[in-house]
């Protein structure tokens, strides 16, 4: 079992905060010692009270679902004696109402685009096969019930 711990930290600044009319902007602690601005979703609260240059949670939501995929993707890769040379997802998340009428993230859909390297490059079926296991092995996606799609780019880089 391992355990990761994070510490979010919000102060209300001297804002009247009953008026609802506060920042919702705050910070991210991780373990490691990075610090991330976040805040709440300027598509949720309008500006100032958000700040559309933080990091928001659906935000967050949806880049730790193509980051997981990505780092099996690199192991399983390697494992296969494929050469990654670089990496990119231009992943989104989709907020709309859940069969209970509740705003949930529906669909996230990965968009995946490795550049290789080396004598050895995969075909499309293998490019395939390894994105499915990826997404197979991802704790994320098996900790979420948001349908999680991956549409992978074969880069002719």
């Amino acid at each position: 079992m391992s355990e990761y711990k994070t510490e979010v930290v919000w102060s209300r600044d001297g804002a009247a905060f009953t008026d609802n009319r506060y920042s919702r902007g705050h910070r991210w602690r991780f373990d490691g010692g990075i610090e991330v601005p976040a805040s709440s979703s300027p598509a949720l609260i309008p500006l100032p009270l958000s700040i559309a240059a933080a990091v928001d949670p659906e935000e967050a939501f949806v880049v730790s679902l193509s980051s997981c995929h990505m780092l099996w993707f690199l192991s399983i890769a390697a494992k296969r004696g494929f050469v990654v040379d670089s990496y990119r997802d231009q992943a989104v998340g989709v907020m709309a109402k859940d069969s209970s009428g509740k705003l949930s993230m529906t669909k996230v859909t990965l968009r995946p685009e490795a550049g290789f390297a080396g004598e050895k490059w995969p075909t499309e079926d293998d490019l395939v096969a390894m994105h499915h296991e990826a997404h197979e092995e991802c704790f994320i996606a098996h900790s979420v019930k948001t349908d999680v799609r991956c549409e992978p780019i074969l880069s002719t880089v």
